[in-house]
């Protein structure tokens, strides 16, 4: 399993993955810059997960592909 292997721009998972790892950046930033309340905290903890595990299943294809 070769790590460099992620680095695939021709396909278009590469480039979702990119994706994710901005809605990362942003929701990082969410949490930082502003005070939610419990709805917000506790959205912004439901699509960090789900960005988590599709960011890791994206790069498990890539690598293995």
């Amino acid at each position: 399993m070769k790590l460099s292997r992620i680095f695939q721009p021709r396909k278009l998972s590469f480039w979702i993955l990119v994706a994710f790892n901005l809605l990362s950046l942003a929701l990082g930033h969410i949490t930082q810059t502003y005070a939610l309340t419990g709805l917000g905290t506790a959205l912004v903890i439901g699509l960090t997960i789900v960005n988590a595990l599709i960011s890791t299943f994206l790069a498990w294809r890539l690598v293995n592909s």
